[in-house]
This record gives structure tokens, sequence and C-alpha cells, in this order.
């Protein structure tokens, strides 16, 4: 498997980019500087050898707040999509193996979800509770379940009635050991490819609300938050817009690149 991966050109340009995107966040104290550290003598400087990604309006250093902002970011993501998988796998290994009126119920469920747009719902989870990054984590997660969901019940439908499974009912295997121990094992392959592809779309929602406020609240630093106080000075700070547009843009692509890549490998086309 190891070789058929670094085989893949766009898994490994992926995995090359997340992983450039983790040190990055990890390398936050190298800057010196604390995210919400305050200079007004310093504010909006361009990048220097001081701050090598220049400063915003109060003068806060643009590398430490785009560094801590990463680890955010990336916590939203990777949290939120896991939140998704839990409870996707949950009920769509539910609906698969058991059939008849639990996964009628259960798929009706599903598709009444799949009609509100995603978007609005988050909107509406995320006004009823104060912005944080647990709330967002949470409301990312809960409404982004259903086509995983759909992708397990998929495939314990083709899985149920092989072999191994027959086999281990014969040796009187209780129904939760042979979902957990047999069946969700051997559907991981397209959840795989769906998470990873999730994170780059939580990532996206994550900064688009903190964009619009309702997000990660400042002075915790996330991309969309610094995105959203460089409005004020658009047109005379090009260093405030530019560097968190292009870590969005790359870090969104490194997950689609992974997630594509590992689609070839799992689930070769015939």
């Amino acid at each position: 498997m190891t070789k058929v991966f670094f085989k893949n050109k766009p898994a490994v340009a992926g995995a090359l980019i997340i992983l450039v995107m983790a040190l990055f966040a990890l390398s936050a104290p190298l800057s010196g500087y604390q995210p919400d550290e305050v200079d007004i003598g310093s504010y909006l400087l361009a990048p220097n050898a001081q701050h090598i990604m220049g400063t915003d309006l109060l003068g806060r250093d643009l590398f430490s707040r785009m560094a801590y902002g990463a680890r955010i970011s990336l916590l939203v993501g990777i949290v939120s999509v896991g939140i998704s998988v839990a409870i996707g796998i949950f009920f769509g290994a539910i609906a698969g193996y058991y059939g008849g009126k639990i996964d009628m119920l259960i798929m009706r469920f599903v598709d009444i979800m799949l009609c509100f747009p995603s978007i609005f719902l988050i909107l509406a989870l995320v006004a009823l509770f104060e912005p944080g990054i647990m709330i967002i984590m949470a409301v990312i997660g809960v409404t982004g379940w259903m086509g995983i969901s759909r992708l397990v019940r998929a495939e314990i439908l083709s899985l149920k009635e092989r072999e191994f499974v027959l086999a281990a009912r014969a040796c009187g295997v209780s129904n939760a050991r042979i979902i957990t121990r047999h069946l969700i094992p051997n559907a991981a392959g397209p959840v795989l490819v769906s998470a990873t592809l999730g994170v780059a779309a939580a990532i996206l929602v994550e900064s688009s609300l903190s964009f619009l406020g309702i997000g990660v609240q400042p002075p915790t630093p996330s991309w969309g938050n610094i995105l959203m106080d460089a409005k004020a000075s658009l047109g005379a700070a090009w260093w405030l817009t530019l560097f968190p547009g292009v870590a969005i843009f790359i870090t969104v692509l490194g997950y689609n690149l992974l997630g594509e890549g590992l689609r070839d490998i799992l689930l070769p086309r015939k």
C-alpha cells in the first residue's frame, strides 16, 4: 500500500501540502510574538525582516496570527469531520445491516436533513448558541454526516451477505460485533476518502463563518477572521488578504488532492 501511495502523485502532493501546513502551525512560537500582542506604533507594516508577513491595523504580527490561526482551522476541520464520521457510520451501519423499517426511517431522516441547505442550517444553529470554537466544530459535525451515512449504508448492504458475515452469524457472533469488527472495517475505504475531502469543506465553512463574524471570535485568530479584519485596510495593506487567502486555498487544495489520490488508490475504477 505504501508503494502504491507514493506512486500516486496527487496523493503525495496533497500529503506534502498538509504536512507543510501542520509544520507551519507548529512554528507559531518561533515568531517571537503573541497573536494578540498589540503594538500601535507598528501598525500596517509591510513584510520586513522583523515581521516577515507584516502587521495588521493593531500592530499585531501577522505571521504569529497566521500560524496560530492554522492551528484553529486545522483543528476545526479535523474534529468536525471526526464528529460527522462517527454519526454517519453509526446511522449508516444500522440502516444497512438491519434494513426494513429501520433502514426506511433512517434514510427518510437523512433525506429530510439533505433538504435543508447546509449553510443555512449551520447559520441557524450558530445563531442559537454563543459563537466559539467548540460550537463551530459541533455544528459543522452534526450538519455534515448525511453523505457518509449513505456511503456506509451502501457498503454494508453489499457486505452483509458475504461469506465471512454468514460464517460469523453461524458461530453465534452478536450483531453488534459483526457490525463493529467485520463490516465497518471493510467499509473504511470510501469513508476515509469522504472524510479527507470533508476536512477541506469544513475548513472553508469555518473560514466563511469567521469572516462573517459568527465563527471563531477575536482575539482568537483564525484565517477567516484575519480576512474579516483586513476589510478595513483592503486598499492599503495587500498582505492582510494575500496570506490568509493563499493559506486557505493551499490547505483546501492539499486535502482535495489527498482525497482524490486516496480515491484512486482505495477505490480503483474498473
